[in-house]
């Protein structure tokens, strides 16, 4: 849903090989990028969603981009109730509406980071991601949580539960640091 052809690119700029397909076979690490709604993601992922646990199951590496970091989660509010990959235990809510800020988040934004290895490796605290999102990421436990970010309200910028991983920013959109953060990704 919406950015396949960015993240492919950006796969691509660091030297590795990316395919679209809605086939798990032969793949050894799997992106979920996305823009859109998570219920209609959730009903064109419905063909693959077994293979998507099986393949996260068998301890490959996967990972969640915005929308596709979402659907990692069990459950989703926005527009309705729904049903997720349940592969990170937590919700996604809608960014509170009286803030005082605009929404959907749109801009660049700090992280704060919570680890020193994986998705956070090399990472400095302040740096600047490109976020595009209406909603957020809740962690049931909070060591799933990599970075922080704050828009109102601090929420869960990245995460990473062994093997799957997910940024609620877009990588691709995030110079440098996005792409040593996909880098990492590609390298673990």
């Amino acid at each position: 849903m919406g950015n396949l052809r960015s993240v492919e690119k950006a796969v691509e700029l660091l030297g590795f090989r990316a395919q679209v397909s809605s086939r798990l076979e032969g793949t050894s690490k799997l992106i979920i990028p996305g823009v859109g709604a998570f219920g209609a993601a959730m009903e064109r992922l419905l063909p693959m969603r077994d293979d998507i646990r099986a393949f996260a199951a068998e301890g490959r590496p996967l990972m969640g981009i915005c929308l596709g970091q979402q659907l990692l989660f069990d459950r989703s509010e926005e527009q309705g109730d729904h049903e997720g990959l349940g592969l990170i235990s937590g919700s996604v809510r809608y960014i509170p509406g009286n803030l005082g800020l605009k929404v959907p988040h749109i801009g660049w934004s700090p992280l704060t980071y919570l680890h020193a290895n994986g998705l956070c490796a090399e990472g400095n605290t302040g740096e600047q991601v490109y976020f595009v999102h209406s909603l957020y990421t809740q962690c049931d436990d909070p060591t799933d949580i990599a970075a922080t970010a704050e828009y109102g309200i601090e929420f869960a910028a990245a995460v990473q539960r062994e093997n799957i991983w997910g940024t609620q920013f877009h990588p691709e959109k995030s110079s440098a640091v996005g792409l040593r953060i996909l880098k990492n990704f590609l390298l673990c």
